[in-house]
Order: structure tokens, then sequence, then C-alpha cells
């Protein structure tokens, strides 16, 4: 954690005039290990963590590299901040215009005098894109967790059970074979339901013929996991078979091309391509995937609107998609890791289509 604020600080090119506030819990994690509530301050010659008695002791053990400085009835944030900025002659603070309330920054500006207040401007979320060897293995192991409770699923589902039932079970799996956590709220959606693409799991009773979509994710040492697979209750319809294989097909194509050195909006073309020249324009209505870590949607993205060139040990979603209102829908996703010529697939279980 040390060795990202420092390269935080450089990427930056901060003076000994300069620091960063930070109170994304997300980036605060990143720089420093800390998972609890507050902000950090990050600077050449002081290291900061700003929050209240609830959390002290915690941030004392989660980042030692960091001084814990505790808020109190007579000492609230903003005043820590200035006796900070005083202290270490301090006259341009950096903050996170994307998640500080305008209320916050009013309130810093009032009682932080003489600070030249500036937008940080997403310098953290850019260190954050390319991964090192420590957060892989922990979205690796997250995508084990993830995979491996799907094929365990596969054994339990039966005719009747809601889409609530399979979501919890998804989950109780997961949290007890070694997850921290859930990456994200879990989608099932089967038959007509299948069509919504972010479905919340409902009272919906599974019957023959449905199509099953399971989108969820373990969290493991604080980073995600995402994969999605549909599976069929009984024999598909021909034409939800046609559209299995379409989005198959799409996926494959896409994922073949993830590589260092290639643009993520061509990437998305080449399913979207696809799934429009097999009769489905139009039912592909999202980005073909997106970047993740701590959160489970960052950047880059797989997406139209994308330009970024992607880097090795960046990790991308590639997750086409097919949704037919009325009728239901199928996407198949993968999260990989972007390497030299290629790619590697974390999420293992197989995408041919599944009937149970």
């Amino acid at each position: 954690m040390k060795e990202r604020a420092s390269r935080l600080i450089q990427a930056m090119n901060l003076n000994e005039h300069e620091a960063v506030l930070g109170y994304n819990p997300s980036n605060m994690f990143y720089l420093s290990g800390y998972t609890g509530e507050g902000l950090v301050l990050i600077a050449q010659k002081v290291w900061a963590i700003i929050t209240d008695f609830r959390y002290t002791e915690q941030a004392e053990k989660q980042a030692p590299a960091y001084s814990v400085e505790a808020t109190s009835k007579d000492r609230r944030e903003s005043a820590v901040v200035a006796e900070l900025c005083r202290a270490h002659h301090l006259d341009t603070l950096y903050y996170e215009d994307d998640y500080l309330t305008v209320r916050g920054l009013e309130n810093l500006r009032k009682n932080v005098p003489g600070i030249d207040w500036k937008i940080l401007a997403g310098a953290p979320e850019r260190l954050r894109q390319v991964k090192d060897e420590d957060e892989i293995a922990c979205i690796r192991k997250a995508c084990k967790i993830t995979g491996d409770a799907f094929e365990r699923m596969l054994g339990n589902i039966r005719e009747g059970m809601t889409e609530k039932e399979i979501a919890l079970q998804l989950e109780y799996d997961m949290l007890t074979h070694g997850a921290d956590g859930i990456a994200f709220s879990t989608i099932v959606a089967a038959g007509a339901n299948g069509s919504l693409p972010h479905a919340i799991p409902g009272d919906y009773r599974i019957r023959k013929g449905d199509m099953i979509t399971m989108d969820f994710g373990a969290k493991c040492g604080g980073y995600c996991a995402d994969m999605t697979r549909t599976i069929a209750f009984g024999q598909p319809s021909d034409e939800m078979r046609r559209v299995y294989d379409t989005v198959l097909e799409a996926q494959k194509r896409s994922q073949a091309a993830v590589m260092a050195g290639k643009c993520c909006e061509h990437i998305d073309a080449i399913a979207r391509n696809y799934i429009d020249q097999n009769g489905y324009q139009g039912r592909f209505g999202h980005g073909l995937g997106h970047s993740l870590g701590i959160d489970v949607h960052e950047s880059p993205r797989l997406s139209q609107n994308c330009s970024d060139i992607l880097q090795v040990n960046q990790l991308v979603t590639v997750e086409p998609g097919i949704y037919l209102p009325g009728i239901g829908g199928v996407r198949i996703e993968n999260t990989v890791v972007v390497k030299e010529g290629g790619c590697e697939a974390l999420t293992l279980p197989t995408t041919d289509l599944i009937i149970l």
C-alpha cells in the first residue's frame, strides 16, 4: 500500500506544498489498506487517515504506514485538515469532484482557509486500472469461488424453485467457501424475465423450458469477481437455442480479440456486429464489458464509447447478450486478464449450453 501512495505522488508530480484528499472508500482502500469511514490526506511529508473513535484502532492496524488523526466533538474533520495543512505548509489540496459533495466542499473551503482547491481528475482510478500480482491473485481466488458455486448450484436447481432461492443459495455457497463478501447484488432471471439485463431476483418459479441467467460474483481480499452463465432447465425452444448459439459465438470471438494494444471500442464492435448480422440488431443494448477490481465496475470499458487501449494486467469482462422482451434473454460473461497476444479467462465453468 505504501508504494501505491508514492506512485500517486509521482504520477501527479506533487510538490511539497500539495496534497490529495481522498474520500472515496475504494481509493482509500487502494492507497492505504483501510476499509473504514473517513478520508485520507497524502502529501510528500505526511500520510494521514482522518476518522472518528469507531475506526481509529482499525485504521492503525490496517494502515500502519499512515498516522491516524481522530476527530471529536471539538475537533471536526475540517479542523484536522486545517491543522495538517498548517503543520506541513500545504497550500494546495486536490479533491475528488465525483465523490465529495458540494456541501462538503463548501465546508472545507470555509474551515480550511488559504488553500487552492483543485480537482483530482481521476488520478487514483487511473493507477487502479493496471493490477499487480497480489491484486490479480485476489481476483483469481474470487473467480474460483464464484465458478465453484455455479457448478454446485447446477445440482440443486429444481422445478418450482424461485429466482430468489437460487440467488440465496449462490450467495450462501460463496460465503461458506471462502468469500469475504458478495461483489454486487446477484442477478437471477428466468423465463421471460431474462430480457431484463439487470433483473432483480423475484418470486418467479422455475419451469421446464426456461432459460435461467445467473450473474454473480464473490469478493476476496477487497477484490471482485464477475461471471454470468445462462442455462436451460429442460429443452429450450428453437428460438432460444439460436439466441444462445449467437451470444456464445459473439462471446468467443470478442474474447479472442482481447489483448494488450487493442482498442476497447473495436473489441465491442466484434461482438455487436456479429449479433446484428445474425438478426438481433438492437437487442444487445449495453457495452460488451468493463474493468473490475476493488469495484465491480471500473475503467476501461469495452464499449462503443471507449477508445482506450488495453494494457497488460488490466482485467475486463466480456459479456455480450441478447434480450427479447416477453420471451427471454441470454448473457454469457467471463472475467479475463489482459496479456500480450491474448488474455486468460479466470472464470472457468464451461460456456457451452448446459441443459438440466
